[in-house]
């Protein structure tokens, strides 16, 4: 696929989740899809990526989920994101609904083989998601 189509694929993929329409994300995943939550964290299967995200959109009714800018070389797509949601949901990192608002940005590399995503990795301050969901000061 060319970098354009690559770039429309990662589109339809976040449109996907920004609906909460789980099982339109997980098909345009690969058989062999790993999510790295971080670093060295896989999670392997589309249905092992989809139950992480529930849980963690779940937390955020309504939050939104914007992409700011997509970049594509060959079969690799990098995405620069924004969270931002209001924590009325559910527990997030064991921390139970606080009602603040959390914004953060993400950037996430994925990469395509037969047409699906095959490898998604995510990079985030997780550290700064709890400081704005408690309400810690930055140093803390």
């Amino acid at each position: 696929m060319s970098s354009e189509a690559n770039k429309q694929l990662v589109r339809r993929f976040y449109a996907a989740l920004q609906d909460e329409d789980y099982a339109a994300a997980g098909a345009l995943c690969h058989p062999d899809f790993v999510f790295y939550l971080q670093m060295d964290t896989p999670i392997p299967g589309a249905e092992g990526f989809i139950a992480s995200e529930k849980k963690n959109f779940d937390a955020f009714p309504g939050f939104s989920f914007r992409i700011e800018r997509l970049i594509a070389e060959d079969d690799r797509v990098a995405a620069y994101m924004v969270f931002d949601g209001v924590h009325t949901g559910g527990p997030v990192d064991g921390i139970a609904p606080t009602g603040r608002r959390l914004r953060f940005s993400l950037m996430m590399l994925l990469t395509i083989a037969d047409g699906q995503i095959i490898e998604k990795r995510a990079h985030f301050d997780r550290s700064d998601i709890r400081r704005q969901l408690t309400g810690a000061s930055p140093d803390q």
